[in-house]
């Protein structure tokens, strides 16, 4: 029998089981507080000390709020039928005028008049004025800013969808909640710190763009999560439900320490390991946030999880609670879906049309707010409710009472997270077609909401394309002030 050959007084078995074991500690690596290899750890230079690029960083100053939901009425809801009366309308339905439009249909000099097909009423100490629409966000109005002249630089959904998410019309620009990511990092390593849940009935305009991290890495771009079943879909990969993988982990360490170090590259083990690791992770984590059954049948009443038409969007408003509770940042609720009726796009019967979106809306916007005040998380949640525009005083069509797109003049509303409960800032024309009074452009509310958690929109900055590029732009942006407490 031949001797085995010695390196460095160690035998073969013992070199390669050396060599190839140090790659198992890849996953502990990533069960370990990144204080720990702190001090071990290098970038890619070789000498740099390595950071995890979502580690909770430090805001410019005292923040007001801690996460951010962005509840998005995807397709538009008109602003003059929800909350910007405007009874010079009245009276008026189907009268011919003199009016500039310009929206899907083109530009136009004259239009018939849609008279709304909901009452106005007063509500709160603040005698805010609310549609009929929505019974149960009207007993909050006390606790919420309006934005009554909102402008976007487009009238189309693709464009102004993605404005109204990265401050750009075009796309490859990241999205509000990856700028959050990348200027705040995350406070749970085991849940995305930007989380996106969609419509039942599909996806909005553009799709992934909305969510994007653009020209940043893919790091900081949202993850799109459920509120029933698998909540992260695609997470295990090949469909390995979360048991499974641990034990594969297992087993592909146990392999590496005692038969993969006889293969010359280990690096793609080593990948393989860290990649499943990581899924477990996740995978370990989210079915808990998900799990409603924590949830007394009290607070599943009060988002209306018992309703037959609010019940879905109910369930996704709770589940932005808890992931609220467990350090997730940014969490976006679409309210709509795909085209035409199946979201707010009213081109059609505008009556359909919203009594449906807002019937899925109000009772679960409504148990949000009230939840989160009882359970002392209101002052430090930020709630936005907005689409990408609003819509026109006059119909579209010749017959009918369907509304085209509305850029230069709509409303939309905060809550929580620092800002003045009761007020209401700008102001549209007599007639709702275009903002004359203190007009806040889609900018001025992304610098308002990273206000409010703690970032100088113009001091955060990317390095892109030879720029210190911003979400609000090169000229930059400042908050609106008359809504922060």
């Amino acid at each position: 029998m031949s001797k085995k050959p010695n390196f460095c007084g160690r035998t073969r078995r013992e070199f390669f089981w050396q060599a190839g074991g140090g790659f198992a500690g890849t996953a502990l690596a990533g069960l370990l507080p990144h204080e720990f290899l702190t001090a071990q750890d290098t970038a890619a230079d070789g000498h740099s000390v390595w950071e995890n690029p979502l580690q909770a960083k430090v805001p410019h100053f005292a923040p007001k709020a801690k996460s951010v939901i962005f509840l998005f009425m995807y397709g538009g809801p008109s602003h003059i039928d929800t909350f910007d009366y405007k009874p010079a309308l009245i009276g008026m339905d189907n009268k011919t005028i003199d009016i500039k439009t310009f929206g899907r249909g083109g530009h136009k000099n004259q239009g018939r008049i849609v008279e709304p097909r909901w009452t106005f009423k007063q509500y709160g100490e603040c005698g805010k004025w609310v549609s009929s629409l929505f019974p149960h966000v009207s007993q909050h109005v006390d606790d919420i800013a309006f934005i009554h002249s909102m402008t976007a630089d487009s009238p189309i959904h693709g464009s102004a969808m993605l404005q109204m998410n990265s401050g750009e019309i075009l796309s490859g620009s990241p999205c509000l909640g990856s700028w959050i990511n990348y200027g705040l990092g995350s406070e749970n390593e085991n849940l995305p710190g930007f989380v996106v849940m969609l419509d039942h009935r599909g996806g909005p305009i553009s799709g992934p763009k909305n969510w994007s991290s653009g020209y940043m890495p893919a790091t900081y771009q949202a993850t799109v999560m459920r509120s029933q079943g698998n909540p992260i879909l695609d997470l295990s990969p090949n469909g390995i439900d979360n048991v499974t993988q641990r034990k594969l982990v297992d087993t592909l360490q146990e392999y590496n320490r005692d038969h993969y170090a006889l293969r010359v590259d280990n690096s793609n083990l080593a990948a393989r390991i860290s990649s499943f690791e990581l899924a477990y992770k996740m995978q370990a984590t989210a079915p808990e946030a998900v799990d409603l059954s924590q949830e007394s049948d009290e607070t599943k009443k009060l988002y209306g999880m018992d309703h037959p038409v609010a019940g879905y969007f109910g369930r996704q408003c709770l589940l932005a609670r808890r992931l609220v509770e467990r350090g997730v940042r940014f969490i976006q609720i679409y309210s709509g879906g795909n085209h035409n009726d199946d979201n707010w796009d009213a081109h059609g019967d505008l009556k359909v049309n919203h009594d449906l979106h807002a019937l899925e809306t109000d009772q679960p916007i409504a148990g949000l707010i009230k939840d989160l005040k009882q359970r002392g998380l209101f002052d430090e949640t930020l709630i936005v409710w907005g689409g990408e525009f609003g819509r026109q005083p006059t119909a579209e069509y010749e017959k009918g009472t369907g509304r085209d797109h509305n850029a230069y003049g709509f409303t939309m509303w905060m809550a929580g997270g620092g800002i003045k409960g009761g007020v209401s800032v700008g102001a549209t024309d007599e007639l709702g077609n275009a903002a004359i009074e203190d007009r806040f452009h889609v900018r001025r509310v992304h610098a308002t909401i990273l206000h409010q958690m703690g970032v100088d929109c113009n001091r955060l900055t990317y390095f892109f394309g030879g720029l210190d590029r911003k979400l609000v732009g090169v000229n930059g942006a400042k908050p609106i002030p008359q809504l922060i407490s």
